[in-house]
């Protein structure tokens, strides 16, 4: 007697549910720093290459945002600088959610674009780059040595594309923690108080990782731990023409599916990182 369809489907459904949990299990093993567990905040900055680096910039914003929707994790847009033409300048998201920094902080470096330019009129193809960094989102209970007279606060008007999200008031916030020379800024609020303690959040995030990464020098293993960040030490290229790869080359996986990987599908990259690393930066 050949065996019910339907309990072959449910069988199948259940080991398909084992496999995966398995697999998130083994990951979370190897999460075991003292921030990977927390919620991340990740900013992208275009390279060289104006409209070309920004519109790539923007790429990559709209890629980690879908990838934590995938996740079910929870975005928040800290801070964006929208490009004169198209793209953005820079951008700051916070992503919650349980290992979001664990993950992405595979994803801290350079990352390169090689495609026919859609703002060049003799389509020719560009290559374009644009740094990610990932800070871990750290809770008010961890001390940081972050003094009022030690932060320069300046207040500036909001700027948006198109002239949307254009205060007539000065409520956008930079702050710059003069010790360090690290500077934050926030802009998404109407409310000046709302943008200052958001730009407080992310300098106290942004002091907490410098810190993170003194004890580690002094421990000799930040050479081991902490990418180059310079324009021809890309951790992964997208290749869009004469064919469609993506390529991490830390770990040598490459994928086909460009389009894939765009809308979000970066499991398959972050697995492989952990995996070889064993969680640690590379």
């Amino acid at each position: 007697m050949e065996p019910d369809a339907s309990l072959t489907d449910d069988l199948e459904a259940e080991v398909a549910r084992i496999t995966r949990e398995l697999g998130s299990f083994q990951l979370q093993t190897m999460l075991q720093g003292p921030d990977d567990g927390r919620d991340a905040i990740l900013t992208i900055h275009p390279g060289a290459g104006g409209t070309e680096s920004q519109d790539w910039a923007e790429m990559l914003m709209r890629m980690y945002v879908r990838w934590a929707e995938r996740k079910g994790f929870t975005v928040s847009i800290l801070d964006l600088m929208p490009g004169e033409e198209a793209g953005i300048k820079n951008v700051s998201i916070e992503i919650k959610g349980q290992y979001a920094y664990g993950f992405l902080k595979a994803e801290k470096g350079v990352h390169r674009l090689v495609r026919i330019s859609p703002y060049d009129s003799q389509a020719r193809r560009h290559t374009s780059f644009a740094s990610v960094f990932v800070y871990p989102d750290i809770d008010d209970t961890i001390e940081i040595d972050l003094r009022d007279e030690d932060i320069k606060m300046d207040v500036y008007r909001a700027s948006g594309a198109g002239g949307q999200h254009v205060n007539k008031t000065s409520s956008a916030v930079r702050l710059t923690h003069e010790p360090t020379g690290l500077v934050v800024t926030c802009q998404q609020e109407r409310s000046q108080f709302k943008n200052k303690d958001t730009a407080m959040k992310m300098l106290r995030a942004a002091l907490y990782q410098r810190k993170l990464e003194e004890q580690e020098a002094a421990k000799a293993i930040v050479e081991a731990t902490k990418s180059d960040n310079s324009w021809g030490n890309q951790i992964r290229s997208y290749v869009f023409q004469p064919y469609t790869m993506v390529n991490d080359h830390r770990t040598e996986l490459k994928l086909s599916d460009v389009q894939k990987v765009m809308n979000g599908d970066l499991d398959e990259f972050i697995e492989a990182y952990l995996k070889r690393f064993g969680g640690k930066a590379a």
